[in-house]
């Protein structure tokens, strides 16, 4: 795929759906974004304390205990009983992104994913090559490491260099080292490795993604036989080897997108002027008008 076409995607849908309508689920995630990230900061900012804490471990109205799971995991590797709310908090987290979808995370929640996005739209703009690209599965093999580090070390190894955490401090305390920490994830994704933190590196995806292998909201490429071959969903999609087996429906292929990897930014969605895809659920293998994707396909 060119970069041209890289640079054009999704303007057809501009035309056909308009603006709003072709970037409504990347408009949404903006928000969400943004919102968690605030629900942590107007405490310390300005004193309303309905959330303490951070993304880390966090309590919420001074009920509601919310932890991360893979720090708990850190946690028990590296020798330490947690406190019986985290593991509850834990419990809740895995819940929630078990049903929803584990790298939901990833593309609604992290703050780190608008830096990455924001690379990726400078490296198309500047026609960058595609760059190295470390297997996807680095990021299981970092995940291992980063356990393997903290039984050895007895720590939570990974947030001592976590870019969420340290994003999150600097907001608090003064940003500081966190703007060469954000500044070199960026040129990573810019000059080194397209999509590389996201999608090959960063230890969290990889166990978010892990977490919701079997979750229940999905991506469908319901309306796959109105695909007409423009090739912008691949273009936007973080993790675009997902796509083919739902799009194409070879060998019976469901349209569901059932890979871990998915994120649910819906971005497929806002840039198909055709409505190929939709959100939907698990148990929905619904496909409209797939007779005619097999006359397609023959």
């Amino acid at each position: 795929m060119s970069a041209t076409t890289k640079r054009l995607a999704g303007h057809e849908a501009i035309r056909v759906k308009g603006w709003l309508a072709a970037h409504k689920w990347l408009i949404l995630r903006r928000l969400s974004q943004v919102m968690f990230l605030l629900v942590f900061l107007v405490g310390p900012w300005f004193g309303i304390w309905w959330v303490t804490g951070t993304l880390a471990g966090s309590r919420t109205f001074g009920v509601l205990p919310l932890t991360d799971p893979l720090v708990l995991l850190q946690s028990l590797v590296a020798g330490h009983l947690p406190e019986l709310t985290a593991i509850v908090g834990a419990l809740i987290v895995m819940a929630v992104y078990a049903v929803i979808g584990g790298r939901v995370f990833c593309s609604w929640v992290c703050p780190i994913n608008p830096v990455t996005d924001g690379a990726h739209w400078l490296h198309d703009r500047l026609g960058f090559s595609k760059g190295w690209q470390p297997k996807r599965s680095t990021r299981l093999w970092i995940l291992g490491a980063v356990l393997a580090v903290s039984a050895v070390t007895g720590t939570i190894a990974w947030e001592v260099v976590n870019p969420v955490t340290i994003l999150h401090r600097g907001l608090v305390y003064g940003m500081g080292f966190a703007w060469a920490l954000v500044g070199a994830v960026f040129l990573f994704d810019l000059v080194v490795a397209r999509r590389g933190w996201c999608g090959h590196v960063c230890p969290v995806g990889a166990f978010y993604g892990l977490i919701g292998t079997k979750s229940l909201l999905r991506v469908s490429a319901v309306n796959r036989s109105a695909c007409n071959d423009c090739m912008d969903c691949f273009a936007v999609c973080p993790e675009s080897q997902v796509i083919p087996a739902a799009l194409r429906g070879r060998d019976g292929a469901s349209p569901l997108i059932l890979s871990s990897d998915c994120t649910n930014c819906g971005r497929c969605i806002d840039v198909c002027a055709v409505d190929v895809f939709a959100f939907t659920h698990r148990c929905d293998t619904y496909v409209k008008n797939d007779e005619q994707l097999a006359d397609k396909a023959a």
